[in-house]
């Protein structure tokens, strides 16, 4: 495993929080009391990791065009198109209830992971690129799926 530099590997981490947190408030209902009391129920459950997990979705979509700016040609005009479609998918597919969204947010992780992979394999990323992004996608989807078959 290549090494990730601490700032990265500590935001990344960062930001699995509210996908932790949401899981938690899902397990524990006390503690889904306490937050809903404290930070509102927006901030709870399902609400915040669907909110959540549509943003860092678009957020993505952001960073992959970051990467389609390294290449040139067909290649670049291929990564641009397909740098979209984290975005459009979460906006598009998170409706429809907590279950279906939660579902869909689960498949738009595990595609925005096969596109971290083509953009790695075509020399786009830093070389420590998949392994951040094997471990948050894997978190992130444990999470998503605690909402979806609990």
């Amino acid at each position: 495993m290549r090494q990730i530099p601490i700032a990265p590997l500590l935001l990344g981490l960062a930001g699995l929080i509210p996908f932790v947190w949401g899981a938690a408030t899902y397990l524990s209902e006390p503690l889904s009391q306490w937050g809903a009391a404290t930070l509102g129920a927006r901030f709870i459950g399902p609400y915040v990791q669907l909110f959540y997990g549509s943003v860092i979705l678009s957020f993505m979509s952001g960073v992959l065009w970051g990467f389609a700016t390294k290449a040139e040609g067909a290649q670049a005009a291929t990564g641009y198109v397909l740098s979209v479609i984290p975005a459009l998918w979460a906006f598009f597919m998170t409706g429809g209830g907590p279950t279906a969204a939660g579902t869909n947010l689960i498949f738009g992780f595990l595609g925005l992971l096969i596109l971290d992979y083509a953009f790695s394999s075509w020399g786009l990323t830093p070389r420590w690129w998949m392994a951040l992004r094997v471990m948050l996608t894997s978190v992130v989807v444990a999470c998503l799926a605690i909402g979806v078959f609990l």
